[in-house]
């Protein structure tokens, strides 16, 4: 072992200049050691990141993927099955009656059967029904695959919203883009492999623990990027310099940073750091490209709901996720603030306005993705942490028609899947008379992953992570099964 003489903190030899003084000197900070890969020879990143225990670059899969992309519309709150994608005609007959013993509720939280006041019409060749407030979702009816029979193990939004992620109902595990990045990395690598798209208005509950590494390398956290004002922060200087100053400034500190890294073999905060902010630099180039929406047509524009105030807002993320799955990134998500399907009050007004946000951005995807002959190599999937109750939720024992609301539900609701080799155009399992339990292919979380990495070429039981001397994958503790009825042939 090489004999390493080690100095005390805070003392240099006197004509030394120290690291963090030499990166004040240069003017740009710690975030500066990024930008020689920028300035310098691009065919060195890749040697660079193979030489690192952990890196970005693109993986084979396991298997001939049909699916090299996935983006996650994420519900949050957990939208109503009965008024959205699962018709219950008993419910509606039987509507302020009390619930039968059969779907009664444990916690005694329902005091009255609550119908769903939307109509349900079929859609397309396969006749698939959709509440009226889904309009432009209804339009790609053939493309979708409604899973019915979804159910989790927490009527809590956290754990819910964990399991829904990560797997697993306890906090600090890998998100699923997480997973997907390490198993496949990115195929471009002036942009991110997993990226987030949080609402302008405010993060969603549980903040960025959504699109969190756990305890995989921090190198497969999601990058989160604003779809208002500057996409990225602090990604351009602000004052322009000639590329002559660059070079030089970037070679030093270059050099400085590689010298750092080898005296400290292994350490994966740090590489992932070095390797943030020399994806920093490439993007540069990259992200000012992949997330300027004025480079679209206002026909595109208009597609997504971009003229319209309720529509602009969810309709500029799904126009970017389509820009960043178009140039290579591999999970995009895409959030609302807060929690806005959690209706345990006026459900009704709840439904309506989520879906006035939604509806035409998420329709405009899939057209956009289909037009563009992008639909069947991206996955995309659209759903909450659990549903919502078939009955009124107890409100102070009072029964208000028309302003009632539902409660938390997680022993059925539904999902759905289009695009990336899924058989649209069906509904697969099914709940009983009441949409309050899942009877038929009951389909767990683990179901669902395990389907998801299939279908981008993942075996989720070989995707696995040495963690605390145990190998963890995704779909962890389950017998999980892919669901081939729910894929092309």
């Amino acid at each position: 072992m090489k004999n390493t003489r080690i100095r005390p903190a805070g003392r240099l030899p006197h004509d030394a200049v120290g690291r963090r003084e030499a990166i004040s000197r240069a003017g740009c900070g710690f975030g500066g050691l990024a930008l020689g890969t920028l300035l310098g020879d691009f065919g060195n990143t890749a040697a660079a990141a193979e030489t690192t225990s952990h890196n970005l670059l693109a993986k084979m899969p396991h298997r001939q993927p049909r699916a090299r992309a996935v983006i996650q519309l994420f519900m949050h709150g957990g939208p109503s099955q009965v008024d959205l994608l699962d018709e219950k005609k008993e419910l509606v007959r039987l509507n302020g009656q009390s619930p039968p013993s059969e779907i009664a509720d444990d916690e005694n939280r329902t005091t009255h059967l609550l119908g769903s006041p939307f109509a349900f019409t079929r859609h397309g060749e396969s006749g698939l029904a959709f509440s009226e407030v889904l309009p432009g979702i209804a339009g790609h009816a053939d493309d979708i695959a409604i899973v019915r029979s979804m159910f989790t193990e927490h009527r809590n939004h956290e754990q819910a919203i964990w399991m829904a992620n990560t797997g697993l109902t306890v906090s600090g595990r890998p998100n699923i883009g997480s997973w997907v990045a390490f198993g496949l990395g990115t195929e471009n690598q002036n942009l991110p492999a997993y990226v987030s798209l949080p609402d302008p208005a405010g993060l969603p509950v549980d903040g960025a623990r959504n699109w969190s590494n756990g305890w995989l390398p921090p190198l497969y956290q999601g990058t989160a990027i604003r779809s208002e004002g500057m996409p990225v922060l602090h990604l351009q200087p602000k004052v322009p310099r000639t590329s002559e100053i660059d070079q030089g400034r970037m070679d030093l500190l270059r050099k400085l940073n590689s010298r750092h890294q080898e005296h400290r073999p292994g350490e994966l905060e740090l590489d992932a750091r070095i390797a943030s902010f020399e994806l920093a630099a490439r993007m540069q180039l990259s992200a000012t490209d992949a997330l300027d929406l004025n480079q679209e047509t206002a026909e595109t524009q208009k597609l997504y709901g971009l003229d319209q105030e309720p529509t602009r807002s969810y309709g500029k993320r799904c126009l970017m996720a389509r820009r960043l799955v178009e140039r290579g990134v591999r999970f995009v998500q895409i959030f609302m603030a807060g929690q806005p399907w959690d209706t345990h009050a006026n459900n009704v007004a709840g439904i309506r306005s989520c879906c006035q946000q939604t509806d035409t951005p998420i329709a405009g995807l899939l057209t956009d993705l289909k037009q563009r002959g992008l639909l069947d190599s991206t996955l995309i999937l659209w759903g909450g942490e659990f549903g919502r109750t078939p009955g009124a939720e107890q409100r102070d024992g009072n029964k208000v028609s028309g302003i009632e609301g539902r409660d938390h539900h997680p022993y059925g609701f539904s999902v759905w899947l289009a695009g990336g080799g899924i058989r649209g155009g069906q509904a697969y399992g099914a709940t009983d008379d009441f949409g309050y339990r899942a009877i038929t292919n009951r389909t767990q979380t683990a179901d669902l992953h395990a389907t998801i990495l299939h279908q981008l070429g993942l075996d989720h039981e070989r995707l696995t992570f040495n963690h605390n001397s145990r190998d963890e994958r995704l779909t962890d503790v389950y017998k999980a099964r892919v669901i081939q009825e729910l894929i092309l042939s």
